[in-house]
């Protein structure tokens, strides 16, 4: 499907100095139909984007990797200015904890969360997911600042980059920053508003989203076309690569797209297969087809320089599971090794660049333990109304807004003010 670009026509008035400034987060997601995870992934400095500032956060779906680039002094960011004994807070192990204040929001204060996220709304009776908040062993988690943000990030532009996951993340993020600034529509376009952007005018931030759900280039499957996805694993994803030199921060996510049937090609020729009976393709799954787009992805940033989820039952529970009670294993586990071995391996590439730091974030823990943060049969308005049917979908993919995803800017937030300080 072919979009116009969120940004072209667009003018923005830029500093020579700001145009240098990129940054990397990768956080990746891979599907799990009850969780998710973060993790971190590598990126570019000022001199791989020299014609914009960049921020690249990647993310996936149901666990997470994230990484961090830390690039220049631009903006007063002094890679030498750390002390030497400062250590980055470790967010990957804690508990959630109660906490009497609440989200920064509700299901009627935000205009802008998707409606089969809206729990509130739909007549959810337990509230009481909304009241838990991240507490790492041995650090702090301050409550997320939205005039911080804005301070930090004015003047610049962040992207969401990916499958639904990315757009839930990214209507938490509009949903916190509303409470200090009215985000307005600049832009829509696409089936179902697949790639939009908002723009804070009080503040001059904007926050884009493109759909992309392999971030590499493919063709979804549809009733007109092919039963099957396409996917060219070794080409990005135009309708948002192209804009990269527009982009200050970018939020990548893929995970569950994977599982689909696909056929699968590289140099222009068919590599194999997955979930493809009757196509007389060779079936070689998805892990190493995962591992293609993502290393496609991190070497096209860097050297540019410049669903079927109610299938997995519910997810009645309506606490986080304590400590020790859910692990990372099997597919997850098999999808994240992936994801962290590819960001080691980004890493050794993104070093022959000065000026680059590269941080890696681990909240995968945080959030496979927060399974009652899913709108699960909440996905639509009031699902028991008429008694208790024989099947009710369930979403146990996405997250409630508010709800524990509020938790992943919270950290981003963090990252970034460690960048300032």
């Amino acid at each position: 499907m072919g979009v116009t670009s969120p940004l072209k026509g667009q003018t923005h008035s830029r500093s020579f100095t700001t145009k240098f400034l990129p940054y990397v987060i990768y956080a990746l997601f891979p599907i799990a139909l009850f969780r998710f995870y973060f993790h971190p992934f590598p990126s570019p400095t000022p001199d791989q984007l020299p014609h914009s500032n960049r921020i690249v956060l990647t993310s996936s779906s149901s666990y997470g990797v994230v990484t961090v680039f830390r690039l220049g002094p631009e903006l007063g960011f002094d890679l030498e200015e750390e002390t030497a004994n400062e250590a980055p807070c470790n967010y990957t192990n804690g508990r959630w904890v109660r906490d009497k204040m609440g989200p920064l929001y509700n299901g009627t204060t935000c205009g802008t969360i998707k409606d089969g996220q809206n729990c509130i709304s739909h007549g959810r009776p337990y509230l009481g997911y909304l009241y838990w908040r991240w507490q790492p062993s041995q650090c702090e988690l301050p409550r997320f600042d939205p005039n911080t943000f804005f301070n930090l990030l004015s003047n610049k532009h962040i992207a969401f980059v990916g499958d639904s996951m990315a757009r839930n993340h990214l209507e938490s993020l509009l949903c916190m920053l509303a409470t200090a600034s009215n985000p307005n529509l600049v832009y829509s376009n696409g089936e179902d508003n697949k790639f939009r952007r908002w723009h804070f005018d009080s503040r001059n931030v904007t926050v884009s989203v493109y759909w992309s759900p392999f971030l590499v280039r493919g063709v979804e499957k549809s009733k007109t076309g092919p039963d099957h996805n396409e996917l060219h694993v070794d080409v990005v994803d135009e309708r948002w690569g192209s804009d990269l030199d527009h982009l200050d921060m970018v939020v990548l996510s893929i995970g569950h797209w994977f599982l689909h049937p696909a056929v699968y090609y590289e140099g222009g020729s068919v590599l194999g297969c997955h979930s493809c009976p009757g196509l007389n393709l060779t079936e070689i799954g998805f892990y190493d087809v995962m591992r293609k787009a993502i290393k496609t992805t991190l070497h096209t940033i860097i050297g540019r320089k410049a669903g079927e989820w109610d299938k997995a039952g519910a997810c009645p529970k309506t606490e986080p599971y304590k400590e020790g009670e859910k692990m990372v294993e099997g597919m997850d586990a098999d999808m994240r090794s992936i994801a962290v071995e590819e960001i080691e391996s980004a890493k050794v590439n993104a070093k022959q660049f000065g000026g680059l730091r590269l941080e890696t974030l681990d909240v995968t823990k945080l959030s496979l333990m927060r399974p009652d943060g899913h709108p699960g049969p909440y996905m639509y308005p009031f699902p028991f109304a008429d008694g208790i049917q024989e099947h009710v979908p369930n979403d146990c993919v996405h997250w409630c807004l508010p709800g524990p995803v509020d938790t992943w800017n919270q950290i981003m937030l963090q990252v970034i003010k460690r960048w300032k300080r």
